[in-house]
């Protein structure tokens, strides 16, 4: 076996992935199949090694697989303009800087909750527990798309 030629395990290894990784990520069609060996053996080539590591890099910016599934189809097509990376990635940061807005307030709600208990009182007595269990002071959250109320 040459070195353009990676068994599943030695992929994993080399990447860092999970082997469970490596196959969900093939599934979703962000690899492609790999070719089989006479012993039915997965073997991937160097090309799948850089698309795993493309595909690592994006989750570490924790970009969802329909992002990377577009980036990879730009990738792909490396005469097309970046515009549409442009935007892709403007989308992703719009995002994130949601989240870091909904985090922060998770934050000081859970400080606003621990401000509720200063001492190592009796569990029947801990403002923390007795505000959990009633709606005193529960954010009120907006309606899932499915209707649900609990999240």
């Amino acid at each position: 076996m040459n070195q353009m030629e990676l068994k599943i395990g030695e992929l994993a290894k080399r990447s860092g992935c999970q082997v469970e990784t490596i196959r969900f990520y093939e599934k979703e069609g962000l690899l492609p199949p790999a070719i089989r060996s006479q012993g039915n053996y997965r073997l991937y080539g160097e090309s799948h090694a850089e698309r795993l590591l493309f595909i690592r890099h994006c989750r570490s910016l924790d970009m969802t697989l329909h992002e990377i599934r577009q980036l990879l189809l730009f990738k792909d097509a490396p005469q097309e303009t970046c515009t549409e990376v442009n935007q892709i990635l403007d989308k992703h940061i719009d995002h994130v800087a949601h989240r870091i807005h909904e985090l922060t307030e998770l934050q000081k709600q859970l400080m606003q909750l621990r401000s509720l208990c200063h001492n190592s009182n009796a569990g029947k007595d801990c403002g923390i527990l007795h505000n959990l269990a009633t709606t005193e002071g529960m954010p009120i959250k907006k309606l899932g798309s499915h209707g649900e109320g609990c999240h």
